[in-house]
């Protein structure tokens, strides 16, 4: 028996589990979601758990936590895996394998539906398709090509296309207004469909075979080609087939310097697992319609934590740790992402996992982990690729390990938990005391956390006064901590999610000034103000020569040009700056345009709108206008004249 005790509740819960596939979860005290799990049979499985000691293991650390259980029951094993890797991918469950993604991946697009292609009674996008680069979600309006690993995959596909087929990339909106062939058309990368230098039903031919080549139809496409040179030269139709000739040459050429693939593999993913130093890397390669269009790395979370448990369940064949990271990350990665026929694989794949992948994909999806031939290369490329992101990462993990214990001894800082070591920094920002904004980034776990990160807009100072700036966002910040400690007894209160606590360290650029303005803002608090460090510049404001200014009365500390510590604390305070810029221009755009735009004034329409622009040269010119001077346009009375001014100023 387990020697944790747990309620009977729980207890009676489990061995009322039916024998049936299904998915069961997890939860701790405070409700946070511990653990996703599959399984053939829920009773066998859930009960291994409370059945067995695990001692001091991950395992048995987390089913001490264990309060509550959920369980859900499937049709079916598979369908209990895709249940199960949803449920990690959007909950982030702390002892599974979890994969982050999120950048979504772009496509290539090739707009409107094949059928009206050429149709002069549609709308500009659909009787002449344009090609273009495309993030986001797909729909059946228009055609994607991909997904690509990346953006410049995209971009190198869009300008083959250009160079073979020439296929026009201008926004509809310049389609229509186009008077004369563009630049483009000059070095024969467009036919200038919006000025009539190509029939809709030849354009429409290039677009088809723009299709086959996306989709690595190659050969099939050169005889289509070849059989309607011949046709036009029968019908003694010179400048056609000449047209279709120089088209073939290009294609030729494309196809000889991108080295596409003419064998059966039109979509393959390539997937390399490698595992080392406690963290792993999972590299996938990307071919479609024959091309290899590049890798992409994926690092799994967790993967201490997770591997503790399952090692522990209960196998019939146990699998290796690489197995279990490339199996975790095919059933995350193609929720979202369509899965193509064939992966080529570092590791065997369970046959459930790829009967669910073909349920979800509607095809059959096949794993081959011993190719042979170009296969077989690929792997090869993909494993070592993966060798060489994992070495950076563990390099870049390791300076960045060495920075934050540098750091903790310079400020003779608590060093038994340096994953924890929590960092604020802020910054002000604002032009000529224009749109003031403060930045705070935060560091913890040896990194910055960028889903932490908040600005403030600064009001009600004057402009230009950085002290004030500062008082009032540190105020802001800090008072709902100041609040929580009082609650507590001014004991830390137990850590929750999004509770507010007080970091171990608060930069602030800047020396003894604003250090004195952040002390006296912990005073009024009755915050410790021995956490609060300036980094005030070095003479000349040399990069280097920084020094650390303390607010408890401690000298300043000059670091040295090469030391760690340095480098780590100039590494937050250039993140603070950066963020305070980006969000002080993006503010400062906005005021200048109008903190509203034209189109959200009452009573101004598109015909208004597009008056006063041509009066007045653009918005700006607009928000400078007199009440006056607005009456001058055609439509706008005098009570809508004043609106508009309060509006934009």
């Amino acid at each position: 028996m387990s020697s944790v005790e747990h309620s009977p509740e729980i207890l009676a819960q489990v061995a009322a589990l039916p024998a049936l596939p299904g998915v069961y979860r997890y939860f701790d005290a405070a409700d946070q979601l511990l653990y996703v799990g599959k399984a053939r049979n829920l009773k066998r499985r859930v009960s291994s758990y409370f059945q067995k000691d695990h001692g001091g293991t991950r395992i048995g650390h987390m089913v001490s936590k264990i309060a509550r259980l959920e369980t859900t029951v499937v049709r079916s094993e598979a369908e209990a895996l895709l249940l199960e890797n949803n449920l990690i991918k959007t909950q982030h469950p702390k002892y599974n394998i979890l994969f982050r993604d999120d950048k979504s991946y772009p496509y290539l697009k090739l707009t409107g539906v094949a059928a009206h292609d050429g149709d002069t009674s549609r709308y500009a996008g659909q009787c002449f398709p344009r090609i273009a680069y495309y993030r986001g979600s797909t729909d059946k309006k228009h055609r994607y090509f991909g997904p690509y690993p990346s953006a410049w995959a995209v971009k190198e596909s869009i300008q083959l296309l250009q160079k073979v087929f020439r296929l026009r990339t201008c926004e509809d909106t310049v389609f229509a207004n186009r008077s004369r062939p563009c630049l483009l058309f000059q070095i024969k990368r467009c036919t200038a469909p919006c000025v009539g230098h190509i029939s809709p039903e030849d354009y429409a031919a290039d677009v088809r075979n723009a299709e086959a080549m996306l989709r690595g139809e190659t050969q099939e496409l050169l005889q289509q080609l070849e059989a309607r040179m011949m046709a036009h030269a029968d019908r003694l139709e010179y400048e056609k087939a000449a047209e279709i000739r120089n088209q073939m040459s290009a294609l030729s050429t494309v196809l000889h310097q991108q080295a596409i693939e003419t064998t059966d593999d039109k979509d393959v993913d390539i997937l390399a697992v490698k595992v080392q130093g406690g963290r792993a890397c999972v590299n996938l390669a990307m071919v479609r319609g024959g091309r290899h269009l590049g890798d992409r790395a994926y690092f799994p979370s967790q993967l201490d934590e997770a591997m503790g448990v399952y090692a522990s369940e209960d196998e019939v064949q146990p699998r290796t740790v690489e197995a279990r990271v490339l199996e975790a990350f095919l059933a995350q990665h193609y929720i979202d992402v369509p899965t193509p026929p064939v992966l080529v694989v570092s590791e065997a794949v369970d046959v459930q996992l790829l009967q669910a992948l073909s349920v979800q994909a509607g095809h059959k999806v096949t794993a081959v982990q011993q190719p042979r031939e170009r296969r077989r290369i690929w792997l090869e490329m993909a494993e070592q690729n993966a060798a060489i992101q994992l070495a950076r990462l563990l390099a870049e993990e390791g300076s960045q390990h060495a920075r934050t214990r540098a750091l903790a001894e310079a400020l003779d800082l608590p060093q038994d938990n340096l994953e924890a070591l929590s960092i604020e920094c802020f910054d002000i920002s604002h032009t000529a005391g224009e749109s003031t904004q403060a930045s705070c980034v935060v560091f913890h776990h040896h990194k910055m956390q960028n889903s932490e990160y908040r600005r403030f807009n600064i009001q009600g100072i004057t402009p230009g006064d950085d002290y004030a700036a500062m008082r009032q966002v540190l105020h802001r910040r800090y008072a709902p901590v100041a609040q929580a400690l009082q609650a507590a007894g001014g004991a830390e209160p137990e850590p929750e999610p999004d509770a507010p606590r007080l970091p171990d360290l608060v930069l602030v650029d800047g020396g003894k000034g604003q250090v004195s303005m952040a002390r006296e803002v912990f005073a009024e608090l009755g915050l410790d103000v021995s956490r609060i460090v300036g980094v005030e510049k070095g003479e000349g404001r040399k990069v280097g020569l920084e020094e650390l200014v303390f607010a408890d009365g401690r000298a300043k500390v000059y670091l040295g040009h090469d030391s760690a510590a340095l480098m780590l604390v100039a590494q937050i305070r250039d993140e603070a700056h950066r963020f305070a810029i980006t969000g002080m221009r993006a503010q400062r755009a906005k005021v200048r345009v109008g903190q509203s735009k034209l189109e959200d004034i009452p009573g101004i329409g598109p015909k208004r709108r597009a008056r006063l622009l041509q009066r007045f040269g653009g918005v700006r010119g607009v928000a400078n206008a007199s009440v006056e001077d607005l009456m001058t346009v055609e439509g706008i009375s005098a009570s809508l004249a004043e609106d508009i001014y309060r509006a934009l100023r």
